[in-house]
């Protein structure tokens, strides 16, 4: 007996991906044989399975609508019928169906609270660390006994101190203004979103340390230089979102003071300070902090003075959208509960009902268990959308390895369990400030295994991981999602893990021919089909990767040694070139004859 069932396909689950509340959707199935009854078992996590009987369409073909009236997370599986013995059917690791003991197929049931913002349609999103994008004006010095370094492009220091600790304080410069200044630039790429690494003030470098959420750090210019750029950007139809740091703040901070350096009773001072309820503290003095990391205490989120700090009417979170930012992403989003979450995103959408809140999370969100709770970050209260590692990590490996078949269960995976709405948001980068650089991820090069090897690590043979990298790129701006680029990686830059990863955006050795690619793909973005449309596989193997996007859209993924035939001249969309194979490492993009 077989039965045969996709649910990432529109001729087997209508619509693919989660569903509204009370939205109906069908599915269909094929069984083959002497099939006398096929049922769809749903089972919505921690309750009763409920049967239902699907209707028998045409010869093998069965069919069954239904609404759900619940959000939540669901579980379903098929059992067919026939001669009095019932076989039950699950999902493979293709989510295609096979007979026996497996996985359920997930369908993910939420509650449309707020619309899904549509801003991001089009564009890409560009990551900035402010202290190395660009110095624009004046340079600002405001932090006593900081490193102030003019070697702009020099390594980022990493060594600990006399302590232990790596400090994080030596500055390079880069400011608001500089980042206000580079819009055109930014303009070019097809840049609707600037996503911001913390801005506010802070004793180190990195700014995930927060002093005062209240002040913008003088470095970078303070709220005078934040204005201007964001009436700078919205004036070129870029919006502004800010990483919104707030499961611990700094221990040199107005709520926490633990060095006295601010004109405030801070938590570490006193049990009379305002803000002792902020954080944990143990019988002997000791606190709580993130990931045992001293200078970053944790806060206690659903404390109510610290909640209403943050998302009260005049808390940080409206303060910010008013100032005329259009969202936040929010940092270690696993670490920030529910309420906390809920409260969060309901100011922001007051403020601005397209404002944006994207989380944090490196896995798989719809389904996520953190600290041994089911997460409902994607049901409709929370997160607009998230990070998405999944799919950067499957494309670097596609790129690297040839890993067709592990992209396309990736793809399929995240296509299935997520929401529409978040699926159109998602934030796809092929790095971050929190890991190795693309074009180093995607040479495949080995690593150095001394820290200070890889402070100096270069690439051996960097043109072929920049075709590499044009591949992975062609992946990240064709898959369903929003391409997020990490500053420099559009130029060409190298770096290992933090802080090899943050050195200073290369203008003075910037691979223009490599940022003209991006520039390419910053215009195929704009078509209708890569803002929504569906995707769909027609094969994933050894090196290859072939997939339709919307009505008219194809893309084949070559990361073999040899060309591939196209099989009929194509015009290729990213380079405007007629041609009839894909090229060794190289991806095309052409629109299908009707």
């Amino acid at each position: 007996m077989k039965l045969t069932y996709f649910p990432c396909d529109e001729r087997y689950k209508k619509p693919v991906g989660g569903v509204r509340v009370n939205e109906e959707f069908t599915v269909f199935a094929c069984a083959s044989g002497e099939a006398q009854a096929v049922f769809f078992v749903l089972t919505k996590e921690k309750e009763t399975p409920v049967w239902y009987e699907m209707r028998r369409a045409d010869g093998e073909r069965f069919t069954l609508s239904l609404r759900v009236t619940s959000e939540g997370l669901y579980f379903y599986r098929f059992v067919v019928r026939c001669g009095g013995a019932d076989a039950a059917f699950y999902a493979d690791s293709e989510l295609n169906a096979r007979e026996g003991k497996g996985d359920e197929w997930q369908l993910t049931v939420y509650d449309e609270v707020y619309a899904a913002p549509s801003f991001l349609d089009g564009g890409i999103i560009y990551q900035i660390f402010p202290d190395r994008f660009n110095i624009g004006g004046e340079r600002l010095k405001t932090k006593p006994g900081a490193v102030y370094r003019d070697d702009t492009y020099g390594t980022p220091y990493y060594k600990a101190d006399e302590k232990g600790i790596v400090p994080n304080n030596d500055f390079f410069g880069g400011n608001l203004d500089g980042v206000t200044e580079k819009l055109d630039y930014l303009k070019s790429l097809g840049v609707k979103c600037v996503y911001l690494n913390p801005i506010f003030e802070a004793a180190s470098n990195h700014k995930y340390d927060t002093g005062s959420y209240r002040r913008i750090d003088g470095d970078f210019g303070g709220e005078a230089a934040f204005r201007r750029l964001i009436s700078a950007a919205n004036e070129k139809g870029i919006k502004i979102i800010l990483d919104g740091v707030f499961s611990h703040t700094g221990d040199d901070s107005v709520y926490f003071n633990r060095y006295g350096h601010y004109d405030s009773v801070g938590a570490f001072q006193s049990d009379g300070s305002p803000y002792k309820s902020w954080y944990r503290f143990d019988d002997k003095g000791g606190y709580e902090c993130w990931w045992g990391v001293k200078i970053l205490p944790c806060t206690e989120e659903t404390d109510p003075s610290f909640n209403e700090f943050i998302n009260g009417e005049d808390g940080i979170v409206r303060s910010y959208m008013r100032m005329g930012i259009a969202g936040w992403r929010l940092d270690v989003a696993d670490e920030l509960p529910d309420a906390f979450l809920d409260n969060l995103t309901r100011a922001v959408k007051k403020i601005n009902p397209e404002g944006i809140v994207l989380g944090e999370v490196w896995e798989d969100a719809s389904n996520k268990v953190a600290y041994s709770l089911r997460r409902r970050y994607l049901l409709g209260r929370q997160l607009d959308s998230v990070t998405n590692y999944p799919f950067k990590d499957a494309i670097i490996r596609f790129a690297r390895l040839g890993d067709g078949a592990n992209l396309k269960r990736t793809v399929d995976s995240i296509v299935n369990n997520y929401p529409p709405r978040v699926l159109r948001n998602l934030m796809n980068p092929l790095s971050t400030h929190d890991t190795v650089r693309a074009l180093v991820a995607v040479s495949g090069e080995e690593l150095p295994g001394t820290k200070n090897e890889r402070a100096e690590f270069r690439l051996r043979d960097p043109e072929t991981a920049k075709k590499r990298l044009r591949l992975a790129a062609a992946l990240q701006y064709t898959l369903p999602g929003v391409p997020c680029i990490y500053y420099g990686d559009e130029a060409g830059a190298e770096g290992c893990e933090d802080p090899f990863n943050r050195r200073f955006y290369p203008w003075n050795n910037a691979d223009e021919e490599l940022v003209g690619f991006f520039r390419e793909l910053g215009r195929l973005r704009a078509r209708s089909e890569l803002n929504g449309g569906g995707i769909r596989f027609i094969r994933a193997c050894d090196g290859l990767v072939e997939f339709t996007r919307g009505e008219g859209l194809r893309v084949l993924a070559n990361a073999t040694e040899i060309a591939v035939p196209l099989g009929e001249a194509v015009t290729d969309l990213v380079t405007g070139n007629e041609t009839r194979v894909a090229a060794p490492l190289s991806a095309v993009v052409w629109e299908e004859r009707k």
